[in-house]
């Protein structure tokens, strides 16, 4: 295994690898995100909205950030987010952790999109 996987490997079968993205502050990998509803409302502050980027792959996001006058935080493939956004792996109708490759791109993707 190499020595990235070991840094992102999550500590129980309950924790998922995810990159946060808070509004006004760089990407942040979190190893150990736990992988219950009630873990993504208080990360995400409120009711959750998932938006697909591809079958194994999803944004979690507050459904409500908006209407709640949540903060800009980024522009991810063509779309603004307000409020904090969960990336994370997706298995069927499952959250999954993040494979370690997909990190860096997740990081990068992230990174410096402001609202223009």
């Amino acid at each position: 295994m190499k020595e990235t996987e070991n840094k992102y490997t999550p500590a129980t079968e309950n924790q998922i690898l995810a990159v946060i993205k808070d509004p006004g502050q760089p990407p942040r990998v979190e190893p150990l995100l736990e992988n219950t509803l009630e873990a993504l409302q208080e990360t995400v502050g409120g009711r959750i909205k998932k938006v697909t980027i591809c079958t194994d792959l999803v944004l979690i996001c507050n459904a409500d950030a908006v209407a709640s006058g949540l903060p800009f935080n980024a522009k991810i493939l063509g779309r603004d987010f307000c409020g904090t956004v969960i990336c994370v792996g997706a298995k069927e109708d499952e959250f999954v952790s993040l494979k370690a490759r997909e990190v860096p791109m997740l990081l990068a993707c992230m990174i410096g999109k402001e609202k223009t």
